[in-house]
């Protein structure tokens, strides 16, 4: 199973978004996407209070009514921890912020919390500033090497 790294803000992926400037870093080249500029606000599908009661149910979750969380296992490489916020605005998911190392299937587990594989992310990759797609953002958080 692969471990994977990241320090990343989801956000919902609206139509219309278009490919962006290359991004190189030590891990690797990776393509990129632009959000129009009217997705800004845009909110996930996922009914913020829910969500967060879906986090709350999973193992070893801890989980603020403010949106603050962390959740936390053993792994085959050690112990892996996932924490972070997220934010509503009319009762919606509008961001989540998160940054943390943990298996592949353990982040699918959390990617479900807010609504994927039915709710198409954008992942913003904190350090960069930029935004790519939720299979690019698999393959760059599994690309250790600096924190990305």
């Amino acid at each position: 199973m692969r471990e994977l790294r990241f320090d990343v803000s989801l956000h919902p992926l609206p139509g219309g978004a278009v490919a962006g400037a290359p991004l190189v870093d030590p891990r690797g080249i990776w393509p990129t996407i632009v959000p129009p500029t009217d997705a800004a606000g845009m909110t996930m599908t996922s009914d913020f209070d829910a969500a967060l009661s879906r986090l709350a149910a999973l193992e070893r979750a801890f989980v603020e009514p403010d949106g603050s969380f962390v959740w936390v296992g053993p792994g085959e490489e050690g112990r892996w921890q996932i924490d972070g916020n997220a934010y509503e605005r009319h009762g919606q998911v509008l961001v989540v912020e998160t940054k943390g190392g943990c298996p592949e299937d353990i982040l699918d587990r959390f990617l479900a919390v807010w609504g994927w594989p039915e709710q198409a992310l954008a992942v913003q990759l904190v350090r960069a500033g930029v935004f790519v797609d939720e299979p690019t953002f698999r393959r760059h958080a599994a690309a250790h090497g600096l924190p990305g």
